[in-house]
């Protein structure tokens, strides 16, 4: 009995210390600047930024790793799109109006959006190749 109490508080020491150890190197990990195609959105131009376009907002936070990890797949989007399709961005903490009007509950939250309307909805990380199909398909 004492050894599975002693092998069971070693895995769950074991698995904490490697918990701790990925955030914090998730935390150093770098922001990735946007690509100069990437709109950054606000509660002011929101509407005019979406009229007359298909764009792909991604809602995010400086905090969140799985929004860090989107970023370079984000940038490598904008670079494809063409015409009136764009990736725009809005930051959470900063435009928290506009993440309460479309009810972002979890982050990263990307939703698309023609003419200013929400088409669909995706919530966490996706593939480049996922995302440009929807995008293209709306």
């Amino acid at each position: 009995m004492e050894t599975a109490l002693i092998i069971i508080g070693t895995l769950i020491g074991t698995f904490l210390l490697l918990n701790i150890y990925a955030r914090i190197k998730m935390k150093k990990t770098p922001l990735v600047a946007d690509h100069n195609e990437i709109l950054t959105l606000s509660f002011k131009n929101f509407q005019q930024q979406t009229k007359g376009k298909v764009v792909l907002v991604d809602f995010w936070a400086e905090w969140c790793a799985p929004c860090r990890m989107m970023a370079p797949v984000l940038n490598e989007i904008a670079d494809e799109l063409t015409g009136n399709m764009k990736i725009g961005k809005i930051n959470i903490e900063q435009q928290k109006t506009l993440a309460q009007q479309f009810k972002v509950r979890s982050i990263p939250t990307l939703i698309l959006f023609k003419n200013g309307k929400e088409v669909k909805r995706f919530v966490g990380i996706k593939q480049k190749d996922f995302l440009l199909k929807e995008i293209q398909n709306a």
